[in-house]
């Protein structure tokens, strides 16, 4: 059985390609630079047009820790209801408290508003302090599924743990390598962890259209490229990723 692979995007042209390489699923956010933050409503709603395949809206009001007040978790279920509304399959989130475990009843509260979606535990989970522990409590939440590396900076140094972590699951949740995910050595993680899903961006570097470019003055506190440089999902890379699959399932 072929892999189900989630592409993470950011801008509607990233959609569009996702959707021409017939990708099965979509992780929507804003703000990729800063690990994915909430879309706008707007971008949804052009998405959910678009993309034929499953959308996961990422409900992630801030950049920083995933320690949320009381008024930032009010933020996060309006966002949950209005991607309900506007035709979002599911929605990713995750919430801990200040000693790094999962903090359930923040959990269980964002789980209430999400009623019938999909939901995705997302990388919140590698920064708590027992990753075999972390998986029990969003066993028990009845979480469908967890986004992780293994615990590491990226899932080829997080190799053994998400072995571990797939069996550990034994089908109970579905654990969801990302992270460092690369299109080339794709077949290589699924072989060595036995995941059935994936979830990368595959993106590369496209040129501004404008004419006219100030890279000397950035828009944000820290750059890693400039404004006149844009991060979207490459065709090719898509290619190649599915194809790789097919020849392997």
């Amino acid at each position: 059985m072929k892999a189900v692979i989630e592409i993470c995007v950011d801008c509607l042209e990233s959609v569009q390609v996702c959707a021409d390489a017939g990708v099965d699923r979509i992780e929507l956010c804003s703000a990729l630079s800063e690990g994915g933050l909430t879309p706008s409503h707007g971008f949804l709603r052009t998405a959910r047009k678009i993309f034929p395949g499953k959308v996961m809206m990422m409900i992630r009001p801030r950049s920083g820790d995933f320690l949320y007040s009381d008024e930032e978790m009010e933020i996060m279920k309006d966002d949950i209801r209005c991607a309900a509304n506007l035709g979002a399959d599911g929605v990713v989130f995750g919430c801990l408290n200040t000693t790094g475990v999962i903090d359930r009843e923040k959990t269980m509260k964002l789980l209430d508003v999400s009623q019938q979606l999909d939901v995705t535990f997302h990388r919140a989970f590698d920064v708590t302090r027992d990753l075999v522990s972390s998986l029990e409590t969003l066993i028990g939440l009845g979480i469908p599924r967890v986004l992780t590396s293994g615990g590491e900076a990226d899932v080829w140094q997080g190799l053994p743990r998400l072995r571990d972590l797939n069996e550990q699951a034994a089908g109970r949740i579905v654990v969801l390598p990302g992270g460092g995910v690369t299109a080339r050595r794709i077949n290589e993680l699924i072989e060595a962890t036995g995941v059935k899903e994936c979830h990368l961006s595959a993106r590369h570097s496209v040129p501004s259209p404008m004419m006219f470019q100030r890279d000397d003055i950035a828009m944000g506190s820290s750059r890693t490229t400039p404004e006149s440089i844009r991060q979207v999902t490459d065709p090719a890379q898509l290619h190649m990723l599915l194809s790789s699959l097919s020849q392997h399932s």
